[in-house]
């Protein structure tokens, strides 16, 4: 089997990322079932080294959250499906970023929450990462204990591109998927998208080697990252909104404004592929998710929000999401890993 596989890589040159979805020519064709091994930057383009490297300063707007692709799926047309299996995610430095900003997060200001107050200091924290040890270091800038926390890498934005020919900045999440800064989204997850135009067009980047729900403070640990994903494709079925499996859970997402219609959109999904799966009455379904569901937060910061709806598998009797893609893209990643 571990013969048979194909393995490609795409390791783009710093002119070659890419700051949105949708538009330009691929840097990558690849058929359904490859294993695809890929670098990409962090949110800020490398450019935040030090607590001295303020982003106002080094970094320049719009370029910012660089991902890496598109990749070209072939076969891939509208309303099929693409799954995307992450096999592995490793970050690439033995140091990671994380900022305030005046007017960005949760808990300041912004140009759509006008305040009186003062906007937030711009701050820079430096994480020390081993690797080995599977750890980041969280240094306070003005005094207090060190804490060392455990590596969860993730990326935050992953997506294909989107419907009509529209061209969304990659800072952006909503249907085709892009910054959802969920932390569900680790090595193990599949993710599911819809395919809007031919070769659907997949672009990830913004890596973080931990981040909490919500990512209230705007940013998370960003870290450029090293990463294996097997793109599959599944003719037809495609889902209104991304949605993941793991191997105990399935997860429905949504991402807009307000918050409560991003938690309708991921809770109204979940309650519907709930149904599918096992022909259960859409009230039946309403019903059990409303008494078994979880809603992590993925991000409340960015121009739109994301909201999780989270079912435990035990739950759905017999359920085998998109034909049990999942467990089969799960046997491929072992293959690879074994062979690595």
């Amino acid at each position: 089997m571990t013969a048979q596989l194909e393995v490609v890589s795409l390791d783009p040159a710093p002119d070659q990322l890419r700051y949105v979805f949708g538009g330009g020519e691929p840097l990558l064709w690849v058929r359904p079932g490859t294993v695809v091994e890929l670098t990409t930057e962090d949110c800020f383009g490398g450019r935040v080294r030090s607590v001295d490297d303020l982003p106002s300063r080094v970094c320049e707007f719009p370029y910012l959250n660089p991902v890496t692709g598109p990749v070209h799926v072939e076969g891939a047309e509208p309303g099929d499906t693409l799954a995307v299996h992450v096999v592995d995610i490793a970050p690439a430095r033995d140091w990671a970023v994380s900022t305030t900003f005046p007017h960005f997060g949760a808990l300041t200001a912004t140009h759509e929450t006008a305040m009186l107050h003062d906007p937030l200091e711009e701050v820079v924290w430096v994480y020390e990462v081993d690797r080995e040890r599977g750890t980041c270091l969280f240094r306070p800038r003005r005094g207090g204990p060190e804490v060392e926390l455990p590596l969860d890498p993730m990326h935050g934005t992953l997506g294909v591109a989107p419907a009509a020919g529209q061209v969304f900045m990659s800072i952006t999440p909503a249907a085709h998927g892009g910054n959802m800064d969920t932390p569900e989204l680790r090595a193990g997850t599949t993710v599911y998208l819809g395919v809007n135009v031919p070769g659907a067009q997949l672009s990830l980047g913004d890596g973080h080697c931990r981040q909490g729900e919500g990512e209230v403070c705007g940013t998370a640990v960003e870290a450029a990252m090293r990463t294996v994903v097997v793109v599959e494709l599944i003719k037809g079925g495609a889902p209104a909104w991304p949605r993941l499996e793991s191997d105990e859970f399935l997860m429905s997402t949504g991402s807009v404004r307000p918050l409560e219609d991003a938690y309708r959109v991921s809770q109204r999904d979940l309650v519907g592929w709930a149904a599918e799966l096992t022909g259960w009455d859409t009230l039946d379904a309403y019903q059990l998710v409303s008494q078994a569901g979880l809603a992590p937060a993925g991000n409340v910061v960015d121009t739109n929000y994301t909201m999780v709806a989270k079912l435990a598998k035990r739950y759905l009797p017999g359920a085998a999401a998109f034909d049990g893609v999942h467990a089969r893209l799960r046997d491929t990643a072992a293959a690879y890993l074994a062979q690595r």
